[in-house]
């Protein structure tokens, strides 16, 4: 009989809940990385040097940065639903001013009002799952919500070629038009979450009473398992614990491999003498890809229970796509190279954010997830600065990239290491309790 209950639970919370916040999330990252696409015929129009885009794309990570945790709690507090809704709204409305962008200054206050906005959001989101789902479905959920990442480029990039074509009507250029038309989905989702999204499970009225209570004591028994295993439960705790650190310095390597793509692929390709409508197609392929290999490799991961060789495997690939990638000199071949990118970079970030909430829960799950998610999205600053800053020193991408591979091996040392040190502690602990028997 339980297995039948739990089928039906799981899935109707999954159809619910995943294709609404995959949605919000392919708005949210459309609207983040759009800026490439607006950097085909933006930076001419406003005279921007590789090293002020660079800079002024990476901005958003400083404002995402410094509002990340304390918008994650407000969320625990006041709930997913009302905060999220204010999220995607704030956001919108910044995302929309960026088609009045003057020059430098006013381009750098609006992306970094964009990261304040967003703040939030992304960390929210994986909290919000944890409320519903067992912590045994969590990766593959996980991967199917991320999986809106590379969707967002796949569906986007042809999407905001095209508004790329728009230019003149009305007197707007192009890219204003892109940012424009892009905004609004994000403000009209916000306030349908506001009737949409349930809090928590005791509040969802589309379950029946039985499926409700099921839940409700799934959940709970987890909860007290991982309360008894350990005291990291206050907030304090998530943000001290070693592990917390280590996480957020592999994700800082996988987020500068993300954004590298996600802001520079269209100018990259643009380099090979593509108009921006085969740009849009191009740049889309990748990302198709990736997809496919993000869900297949989260399920590969969930089914085994494994998660640090999945993390390192797939940086490993990313590294090696990049150092391809700096080495190309036809245009097949570097959309195979960012394909291998792509494909690893998607392919982490499921198993690496299952890895936090094996070892913290409560309110240090929250704080531990946004403090992960908003050190480790500074790579999304340093990442495609310093491929603009290196573009304009040496006049090509290759050591750029070569920088950012050099960061996701990084990642893949620390998540080994990380890894060890697990064991031993696990080794350790079970020696102290045998003694004590």
């Amino acid at each position: 009989m339980n297995d039948n209950l739990e089928k039906r639970v799981m899935r109707k919370v999954t159809l619910r809940i995943v294709p609404f916040i995959m949605l919000l999330y392919f708005i949210a990252f459309l609207d983040r990385v759009n800026i490439g696409f607006a950097a085909l015929t933006m930076n001419q129009d406003l005279g921007f040097s590789p090293t002020v885009f660079g800079f002024g794309a990476g901005i958003f990570f400083l404002g995402y940065f410094l509002f990340e945790v304390p918008s994650n709690l407000i969320l625990h507090k006041v709930g997913a639903r009302i905060w999220i809704a204010r999220v995607m709204i704030t956001w919108g409305l910044v995302s929309g001013c960026m088609a009045f962008v003057q020059g430098t200054t006013s381009f750098y206050t609006l992306r970094f009002l964009l990261g304040v906005a967003e703040a939030g959001f992304f960390p929210g989101i994986i909290l919000y799952l944890s409320y519903w789902f067992p912590a045994t479905r969590r990766a593959q959920v996980t991967a199917i919500f991320m999986a809106a990442a590379p969707l967002s480029t796949a569906l986007g990039s042809p999407l905001s070629a095209a508004l790329l074509e728009m230019h003149g009507m009305l007197g707007f250029a192009g890219w204003q038009w892109m940012f424009v038309v892009e905004a609004v989905p994000a403000i009209l989702l916000g306030i349908v979450v506001l009737f949409y999204l349930t809090d928590r499970p005791e509040k969802a009225r589309w379950l029946t009473d039985e499926e409700r209570d099921w839940l409700q004591a799934t959940l709970q028994k987890e909860e007290r398992a991982r309360a008894a295993k350990q005291s990291h439960s206050s907030a304090w705790k998530g943000l001290a614990d070693k592990r917390v650190l280590a996480l957020a310095l592999v994700y800082f390597g996988t987020s500068a491999g993300l954004y590298t793509l996600g802001i520079w692929s269209p100018q990259i390709i643009q380099s090979f003498g593509a108009s921006s409508m085969t740009i849009g197609f191009l740049n889309a392929f990748p990302a198709v890809i990736g997809v496919i290999g993000m869900v297949l490799w989260a399920r590969h991961s969930d089914r085994t229970g494994e998660r640090s060789w999945h993390v390192t495997g797939a940086c490993l690939l990313a590294a090696a796509g990049l150092i391809y990638a700096g080495n190309v000199s036809t245009l097949p071949t570097v959309i195979i190279a960012l394909t291998l990118v792509t494909v690893g970079i998607s392919a982490s970030k499921p198993p690496l954010w299952s890895m936090p909430t094996l070892f913290l829960s409560g309110p240090a799950a929250a704080a531990g997830i946004a403090t992960i998610n908003s050190i480790g999205n500074l790579g999304g600053f340093v990442g495609p600065m310093m491929i603009g800053v290196i573009r304009q020193q040496t006049g090509s991408y290759t050591w750029g990239l070569f920088f950012v591979a050099g960061l996701l091996c990084l990642s893949a040392v620390v998540v080994l290491l990380l890894s060890a040190s697990n064991k031993r502690q696990q080794a350790a602990d079970l020696t102290h309790s045998e003694t004590h028997h």
